[in-house]
């Protein structure tokens, strides 16, 4: 293989471009490059490898268009890369060992999808490793470079860091049997039941919850295990969630050196600050809210020249004030990621002594905050704004329904004296922001959120969807515009930062939607640059009709992941250009970050982001977005753990239901009045063969055509609980039906994988 003077594979070595002969690399060069060197694949470093300039660079950005129209490149970022090409970094799970003893991983943010979208990765260690060498069961965060073995694991890695120990625990639940034997019920779906000696039992009790480790066996019988810890009675308050806490290894015990420094902190001062103590900056949050680190207040724009302008003031907790760079408490904060919120506990990033208390912006109590002050012309565009280190002094602790209660005529005695002065102009500042929103056109899914409400004893009482009022919005909308002036700020001073970015729909899914909205008699327009305002155009067309949740569904189903980067290529929802993390520093790494940025760019004092923070900053954002992950799995883990619990007591009892999911092994379906999923076998679906369509989100039966699709609503029967795995299997009571966009006479033509039904099928059938 050639190699450039600067190292770069797939690029010409010098003299291979004549002189005065054009040269330009051919199509497979450009795929052949964008392969094998995923770091260095923006349109500048593809120009600068192939020694291209003038027109020759504009032949090139025609060329990697086209490239994207055709699905053969796709945007990651500012680079170009392979379609289902994993991230340059990224962190990997070690599975286990090829046949001369090397390590081999896969990515985490793709588990359980198969070898084709999660690829096997090889691991390349040095060969004198400076610190602990990762094993199977470990997690890394590593760099991975696409290999051209035929054969083999299609990357190699070179890990960066060591983040995860594979622990040998196994969660589950004591339980002893009829014959007096003691077994282990797993926490995991997939692990199998294990027995433990009476020898073994480490004073544990039938219903404790406990974490075991799996002891070498014989052939034959059930693997045995020794218990480690007893976690406490399943039946104890908060034990569901401390399930998915072991499951998703959440941290969740500060150590003792953490406690000791928070402990330690003083309360920030005036000094080097403005005083904002008489700006009447109110909080408005949840009702259950502990922590409060977001206030806002907003006027007319004093600025004679913007006529209708208002201006707006969103102060953040200064939470960078308290937790330095490199110091116990930042550690912490960085390993947990993100706080993880439970129905029956929150796993705070930060110990209490700091997020409720020294960083919660209290009713009457002087604290430290950053703050944006953002002037709005009259149609919703930001004009300027600038960044504040103050104190301030929050005129009114509020919640969302107490606050929108005022503004509806019904203040109490905590809204009245500020209904005037401070709620009202609020409410129109938020009518000027929701007309530049609804100029921008972002994406606009109506998505509504459970809350399950517990009883005293952790088990689950009833689960509501709470109103979403004009409140929740003008506060997202505030803290919207927040992020977007930070991320601008930051730019500006060309300070690095971490984005939060999330890109829009990958060309293998655009086409996948584009098939099925054109079975529905729908269209959506081709090439790479989609819009928000295309999405909602289509959302628009079926508001109302009969198949409005199923596009709704598949539309959702189709978006990218937002995640957290050093590089920016903008935000697909929100459409947005820059968008960054400020506004929770208490509960999200990422902000932090951002507040440390702002800090050194604008001269806010020595506690700002360091010169090694910013060379760390891939590190840091693969890391936080893994934890985000992370949380995100265990709180839905542990709302169907919730959910499957409640429900335990009803088998064989109806229910209505949404199909929520279509797979060849049969359906999930989703019960509405409680947010959580089951499922049904295509074994159990009787009367037909039933066929998989994949364009049509379907199961149909081959002899009648009718059957079963995303979003339909049904009648089932629950037929078995496993509450510990949260696991729900139900029964279909509703008859098929004919489907919206079934290709039924193209499975057939092409062979499409068919799923059979538990009955055999009748001899002489085609």
């Amino acid at each position: 293989m050639a190699r450039s003077i600067s190292g770069r594979k797939g690029a010409p070595a010098r003299g291979d471009k004549p002189a005065g002969v054009d040269f330009r690399p051919s199509r497979d060069d450009i795929l052949r490059f964008v392969s094998e060197n995923p770091d260095l694949a923006g349109k500048r470093d593809i120009a600068k490898a192939f020694g291209l300039k003038g027109g020759d660079r504009v032949w090139l950005k025609d060329l990697l268009r086209d490239l994207q129209d055709e699905g053969l490149l796709q945007k990651d970022r500012k680079r170009l890369v392979t379609p289902g090409a994993l991230p340059h970094v990224v962190v990997l799970e070690i599975f286990g060992r090829d046949p001369d003893g090397g390590l081999l991983a896969r990515a985490v943010e793709r588990a359980g999808q198969d070898d084709d979208t999660n690829p096997v990765v090889a691991i390349n260690l040095p060969r004198a490793p400076k610190g602990p060498v990762p094993g199977i069961g470990d997690r890394v965060l590593a760099k991975v470079f696409p290999t051209r073995e035929i054969t083999g694991p299609a990357y190699t890695a070179r890990v960066m860091k060591l983040i995860d120990r594979q622990r040998e625990a196994v969660l589950g639940v004591l339980r002893q049997a009829d014959d007096g034997s003691f077994r282990i019920e797993p926490a995991e779906r997939r692990q199998p039941e294990l027995v433990v000696e009476p020898d073994f039992l480490n004073g544990a009790k039938p219903g404790d919850l406990v974490e075991v480790e799996p002891s070498r066996t014989g052939r034959y019988g059930l693997p045995r295990a020794r218990i480690l810890t007893v976690l406490g009675s399943l039946t104890s308050e908060k034990a569901v969630s401390m399930i998915a806490i072991h499951a998703h290894e959440i941290p969740h015990i500060f150590a003792p050196e953490v406690l000791a420094e928070a402990d330690a902190v003083k309360p920030a001062t005036l000094s080097g600050r403005e005083d904002w103590r008489d700006v009447p900056l109110v909080t408005i949050d949840p009702a259950d809210a502990k922590d409060h680190d977001d206030a806002v207040f907003a006027e007319p724009d004093p600025d004679g020249n913007n006529p209708g302008g208002v201006m707006v003031i969103v102060a953040i907790a200064d939470v960078a004030a308290y937790v330095r760079p490199g110091s116990a408490l930042d550690r912490e904060a960085l390993k947990r990621g993100n706080s993880v919120y439970f129905p029956d506990r929150v796993v705070p990033m930060l110990p209490e002594r700091i997020s409720n208390d020294l960083c919660s912006l209290r009713e009457g109590v002087d604290r430290p905050a950053i703050a944006v002050k953002m002037a709005f012309a009259a149609d919703g565009r930001k004009l300027r704004h600038s960044f504040h280190r103050v104190m301030m002094k929050s005129a009114a602790r509020l919640a969302y329904p107490q606050a929108q209660a005022a503004i509806d005529g019904r203040p109490d005695d905590g809204t009245g004296p500020i209904l005037e002065a401070v709620l009202k102009p609020l409410w129109e500042a938020y009518a000027v922001l929701k007309r530049g929103r609804q100029a921008r056109e972002p994406l606009e899914l109506d998505l509504p959120e459970r809350k399950i409400l517990l009883k005293p004893d952790g088990t689950v009482d009833r689960v509501v969807v709470p109103e979403r009022l004009d409140a929740h919005k003008l506060i997202e909308e505030f803290m919207i515009q927040a992020n977007v002036a930070a991320a601008e700020t930051l730019e500006a001073k060309r300070q690095r930062l971490v984005y939060r970015i999330h890109d829009g729909p990958s060309l293998a899914k655009q086409e996948s939607l584009r098939e099925f909205l054109a079975s529905l008699g729908l269209s959506l327009a081709r090439g790479a640059q989609l819009r928000p305002a295309q999405f909602n155009a289509i959302l628009d067309r079926v508001r109302g009709a009969d198949n409005e949740a199923l596009v709704n569904e598949v539309v959702l189903r189709s978006q990218s992941q937002a995640e957290y980067a050093p590089d920016n290529i903008g935000h697909f929802g929100l459409n947005l250009r820059r968008y960054a993390h400020f506004t929770s520093p208490i509960r999200r790494y990422s902000d932090l970050i951002v507040h440390r940025a702002l800090i050194a760019a604008l001269g806010f004092g020595p506690d700002g982001l360091t010169r090694g923070e910013e060379e760390r900053l891939d590190e840091t954002s693969a890391l936080i977005s893994a934890s985000e992950r992370r949380a995100m799995a265990a709180e839905r883990d542990t709302v169907d753990r919730l959910i499957a619990s409640y429900l335990s007591e009803r088998v064989d009892e109806t229910f209505d239901a949404r199909i929520s999911g279509v797979t060849k092994a049969g359906l999930f379906v989703q019960l509405p009045i409680y947010g959580a999923d089951g499922f049904i076998p295509v074994s159990s679906l009787e009367g037909d063969y039933y066929i998989y369509d994949e364009t049509a989100r379907a199961l149909y039966g081959e002899r009648t055509g009718k059957g079963y699709q995303l979003a339909d609503r049904v009648e089932v029967r629950l037929v078995e609980v496993a509450p510990l795995a949260g696991a729900m299997r139900f029964e279909m009571l509703t008859d098929p039906k004919p489907l919206s966009g079934s290709r039924r006479s193209f499975h057939k033509a092409k062979g499409k994988a068919r799923s059979r039904a538990a009955k055999p099928r009748p001899r002489g059938r085609r």
